[in-house]
């Protein structure tokens, strides 16, 4: 049989409203009968009906038309915001890859913004860490491919792939005058979430670089290790270049360090979009302090973290302002076994702030920065220096000096300040509780 254009044009807008109306008509439905107000601009529908027909049959080459509708819900998507997205059987895979933090690749946090690919932030021990990869880097060209022009998917795809393969990114950074590129080797991407140790005795330290299925599980057996290594003092908790990840791994690690009150909730337009998630557990460290350290890479689940401690006051933030990802995405199955990747709600902090576009504003700014040891004077004469003087008494003269301290400061300043933070209120509580007469 054959049809005109203009009868092709009718039918594809006949079918495209009859869908819609099918979903307003379900909608209906399921909200309980009542009356939808009218939601099909019809000559809108006319217009994408009559641009799909000329872009079918004019375009110098010629194009499936399940390809063409495809790209129209990509189009849709990608106009919305950075994070909405249309997922093929692929993409969808790869999202599961990302939950469980194993895929082939080289280890980068991204976003897209004005057509070009923002780094959130470098995943620990990967090849962009290695490389010096920062938050904040814009990349514009993938070996010789510019990244205009891309969706994110394209270009996350195109930075994946077999291990041992290179990929060439091309960098645009803050202070440089000049576009530079660096060549990655990828590797299998096997992220360990949560990492612990001693920085000296009584104060632990807590490395999150990804919130994965797992993390507040792993958070709570990092406190029982460092619980076993000795009396607990302070804490620091490190969600620098942390890119997030689960919203309900965030909250179990919220409720590893709170008593009891609201942790995060989130609000939208559907019914199901307004939840509140509270603590439910014990204190893990009865009430320690804590400094949690946050930059521009930290984004989405460790600013709800870092959020909740500091609404509760039971952390000091420490740092630079947060990434500022502040909205919700929901997985929408539609037919085929394909998804779509929605932002259906936003993240509010316990006193009702909210984190889009706007961050985690630290307690205390701490500049990351690089810190060179003064050399001792070699002249300086104290009392213990002087022919003759006399002995403490109580003390045995010590000629070794403590290093680790200068050590730190060198090579993690930002780390080094909130250990120091840790020692201050300790001394001032120790004080405090023992007055002098």
């Amino acid at each position: 049989m054959f049809i005109t254009q203009s009868g092709r044009q009718g039918l594809l807008f006949m079918a495209m409203a009859l869908v819609i109306n099918t979903v307003a008509a379900t909608d209906a439905e399921a909200d309980a009968q009542q009356t939808l107000p009218a939601r099909l601009p019809l000559n809108e529908l006319r217009v994408f009906a009559e641009a799909f027909d000329r872009v079918s049959s004019a375009y110098v080459e010629e194009i499936d038309d399940r390809t063409l509708l495809e790209n129209a819900i990509k189009g849709m998507l990608s106009q919305l915001d950075p994070h909405s997205a249309y997922l093929d059987r692929e993409s969808f895979s790869e999202l599961q890859e990302d939950t469980t933090g194993n895929y082939g690749g080289v280890g980068l946090e991204v976003s897209m913004e004005d057509g070009f690919v923002r780094i959130i932030a470098p995943m620990d021990g990967t090849p962009a860490e290695r490389a010096g990869v920062q938050p904040g880097d814009m990349i514009i060209q993938l070996n010789d491919q510019p990244i205009k022009g891309m969706s994110l998917g394209e270009a996350i795809e195109a930075m994946r792939g077999e291990p041992g393969s290179t990929v060439r990114l091309t960098l645009i950074r803050d202070g440089k005058a000049q576009p530079f590129e660096i060549s990655l080797t990828r590797e299998v991407i096997a992220v360990a979430s949560v990492r612990q140790r001693l920085l000296e005795a009584g104060y632990g330290y807590i490395r999150i670089a990804q919130f994965q299925s797992h993390t507040g599980t792993e958070v709570e057996d990092a406190v029982s290790q460092l619980k076993t290594e000795g009396e607990l003092l302070g804490l620091v908790l490190d969600l620098r270049n942390n890119p997030g990840g689960i919203l309900q791994s965030a909250v179990a690690v919220s409720n590893v360090f709170m008593d009891d009150g609201l942790i995060v909730y989130t609000a939208g337009r559907l019914p199901n979009a307004d939840l509140r998630f509270s603590a439910t557990s014990p204190d893990a460290i009865a009430g320690i302090p804590i400094v949690v350290l946050v930059n521009e890479g930290t984004a989405s689940a460790s600013e709800i973290v870092a959020g909740a401690l500091q609404d509760h006051h039971r952390a000091i933030i420490m740092g630079t302002r947060t990434f500022g990802k502040g909205s919700v995405q929901t997985i929408l199955p539609l037919n085929n076994e394909k998804a779509i990747k929605l932002t259906t709600a936003l993240y509010y902090t316990p006193n009702g702030r909210s984190i889009q576009a706007e961050g985690i504003v630290p307690d205390i700014w701490i500049d990351p920065s690089t810190i060179t040891p003064a050399k001792p004077n070699q002249f300086s004469i104290k009392e213990k220096d002087l022919p003759g003087h006399l002995p403490n008494g109580e003390h045995p003269e010590s000629t070794s000096a403590d290093v680790n301290d200068s050590v730190l400061a060198t090579k993690d300043y930002q780390l080094h300040e909130a250990l120091v933070l840790l020692k201050g209120i300790n001394i001032l509580a120790t004080r405090t509780q023992s007055p002098q007469g």
